[in-house]
């Protein structure tokens, strides 16, 4: 089971404020199944992890939003913390990014607040089953999504976790979705 994702390429997209266990533990995950990983981020140089409130480590970005292209990539990661996808939802060129990833039918796993970023790329529309931070469910909701209260959900190649507590489950789901790649129904209704 070592190398269900060689050959596969993920991107990490994420900023300053990531929250250390949702970048690191996820990464980890693909990379121990044999996917080539990347961070993508806003600029170049290094973004500053969080755990919970407090600075952490920081974490060379390999690459930056406008040196990218989606196509290039197999699936995303999209981890939390709770200033990394605020200001990253901010940028239109990251949105886009985001979902074109959602339009192709590509897989994407988004844990705690990484979910406003499917909120802002549109790609809740049509009742997509999504769990979250607790305090997204509002904004999941009025964005055409359906939030649940659960440890890891999927819906149709969309993973989804709540917290860093859920990471085990969520990062045997992204794994298993990675692997099974596009989803052809994935795309926003």
């Amino acid at each position: 089971m070592a190398h269900e994702l060689d050959g596969r390429r993920v991107a990490i997209l994420a900023t300053d404020g990531v929250e250390e266990a949702e970048y690191t533990e996820p990464r980890a995950a693909v990379e121990q199944a044999g996917a080539r990983v990347e961070l993508v981020s806003l600029k170049p140089g290094q973004i500053q992890a969080v755990k919970h409130q407090d600075k952490s480590n920081t974490y060379p970005v390999e690459r930056t939003i406008d040196e990218v292209n989606p196509d290039e990539y197999d699936a995303m990661l999209l981890p939390g913390g709770v200033a990394n996808p605020d200001h990253l939802r901010a940028n239109q060129q990251a949105v886009r990014f985001v979902k074109a990833f959602v339009d192709a039918g590509k897989p994407v796993g988004a844990i705690c607040h990484g979910p406003w970023l499917l909120v802002e790329a549109d790609a809740l529309r049509g009742g997509r089953t999504v769990t979250s931070w607790p305090s997204l469910q509002t904004d999941i909701v009025n964005a055409g999504g359906n939030w649940v209260d659960e440890q890891v959900v999927v819906d149709n190649g969309l993973v989804t976790s709540r917290k860093p507590d859920d990471l085990k489950a969520f990062n045997t789901k992204i794994v298993e979705e990675f692997c099974e790649g596009r989803h052809e129904g994935q795309a926003a209704g």
